[in-house]
């Protein structure tokens, strides 16, 4: 556990919320962002930056999480939205959602918990810390960037049944060489973020 953490809970917090997502540069779908929440001093093993893991790894951990955490909350905004208000206005909404929802729903003390939001700074009525980098140095954050990967990766499979030309089983929907030049192949989804193919796709 990180000493940021520690020293929360020291100064009387009783519980944190970690706040993370994912998808935020994906070219393809929604964004996820997870809220979760653990019990005081509870620590996961071998959770770190769900960048930094394997599949299989992520899979394991995201069942411990669950399983043992006080309760967490996933919120998605879609490809539409994303194209209507921008990915970080997105990303901000997506969090917010998530932590809003999770409140609501576990009932906690509102005075006596913070978020810990990777990067961004929200408008919800707690306390918060917001850092860079939170998703590899904050256990909580980790413990959220695993389960909204987890997640999207399961969302990316049920989408790739609906458009499996784009190999998102493969790519998530990211911006790889394949993934572009399959975009430029056969035109963009209706899932495709818009504002981000500008400078990608080929006149047809």
């Amino acid at each position: 556990m990180n000493q940021i953490e520690l020293e929360l809970y020291k100064k009387g917090y009783d519980y944190i919320i970690g706040v993370d997502e994912v998808g935020r540069g994906s070219l393809f779908g929604d964004v996820v962002a997870c809220a979760v929440i653990l019990p005081k001093y509870f620590c996961v093993l071998d959770v770190k930056d769900s960048k930094k893991l394997s599949p299989k790894k992520r899979e394991y951990l995201n069942k411990v999480i669950i399983n043992y955490c006080i309760d967490y909350s996933l919120c998605t905004i879609d490809s539409q939205i994303i194209d209507e208000i921008n990915i970080k206005q997105a990303t901000r909404l997506a969090m917010k959602n998530a932590v809003n929802s999770l409140i609501e729903r576990s009932k906690v003390s509102t005075d006596k918990i913070v978020a810990i939001v990777d990067a961004e700074k929200l408008d919800i009525n707690i306390d918060q810390v917001s850092l860079n980098h939170a998703d590899d140095l904050i256990h909580h954050v980790s413990c959220a960037s695993i389960v909204a990967k987890v997640y999207r990766d399961n969302l990316c499979h049920e989408w790739d049944m609906i458009y499996p030309q784009y190999k998102l089983y493969k790519n998530k929907g990211y911006g790889t060489a394949e993934h572009i030049e399959l975009i430029n192949k056969y035109g963009a989804s209706d899932m495709h973020r818009k504002t981000f193919l500008k400078n990608i796709m080929r006149s047809r």
